[in-house]
């Protein structure tokens, strides 16, 4: 969750990390993005990370699909047209001004984040298929409250505020003028930095099952959290592997209090 004024490049920020993550391999032509299983028969092919935004008008039905009840009446085949969270299985969900999504829809993606499956019934017939995303909002506070169900869902917070230095300020005018000018040029002039960042990324996602954190470090976490009175346990699960993460990220296996 990223929340900040408005101008600040958040939503810039979330859809740039589509770029930093690894390929999956999913079962081809699969409206799910399925992994592949041991079936040997399976065709595999390798795709980007799905980043699916969620509108903010989305009806039901496009977030969660749709069943064609008279060609599953006449033909006796369950005909669905998947939604955004088929769609967004295996990767990321992400609503802009999440603080501002309709009730309905809030409570949708609190089921499909609870169970991580999503479930269509139309008429007596019931589709059911995975929905394992990684829920991604920003929006600016003073424009609404999040709804505390919510709000718990959103393990990491970010706050973006106006940036005051002069220069640094003229730096982000002057980069996005380049951009403008030429998006091409101005992407290859980041590109090595960018493949070297996505290069420790994919590092450490297959050092992360190797990294370990000591009972004292789990003991403390959950005092701080404890402390500030956190509802639930959530806090305590994130920060564990928050910190797991961050030590892979440096390519180190044990958890340090830095982290």
């Amino acid at each position: 969750m990223i929340m900040g004024d408005r101008g600040t490049g958040k939503s810039t920020t979330i859809r740039a990390i589509a770029d930093l993550l690894p390929e999956i391999e999913v079962v081809k032509d699969n409206q799910f993005n399925t992994a592949p299983s041991e079936d040997l028969n399976e065709e595999i092919v390798k795709i980007k990370t799905p980043m699916i935004d969620l509108p903010l008008g989305a009806t039901e039905d496009r977030v969660c699909g749709t069943i064609d009840i008279e060609k599953a009446l006449t033909d006796g085949v369950k005909a669905f047209e998947p939604g955004l969270l088929a769609k967004a299985n295996r990767g990321i969900l992400y609503v802009d001004e999440v603080n501002l999504l309709d009730d309905h829809l809030v409570d949708i993606l609190l089921d499909s984040a609870a169970s991580g499956l999503n479930t269509v019934e139309r008429e007596g017939i019931s589709i059911r298929h995975a929905a394992r995303f990684v829920l991604v909002g920003s929006g600016n506070p003073e424009e609404g409250e999040l709804r505390p169900q919510l709000l718990d869902r959103f393990g990491m917070h970010a706050v973006i505020k106006t940036v005051k230095d002069p220069k640094l300020r003229v730096r982000v005018v002057e980069e996005r003028t380049l951009f403008d000018l030429n998006p091409e040029e101005w992407i290859n002039k980041y590109r090595e930095q960018q493949e070297a960042l996505k290069t420790r990324i994919i590092a450490a996602q297959n050092l992360i099952s190797s990294v370990t954190i000591s009972d004292d470090f789990k003991l403390k976490i959950s005092q701080v959290c404890s402390e500030l009175d956190v509802d639930g346990l959530r806090g305590d699960i994130v920060t564990n592997r928050a910190a797991k993460a961050y030590a892979a990220f440096n390519n180190r296996t044990e958890v340090e209090i830095g982290d």
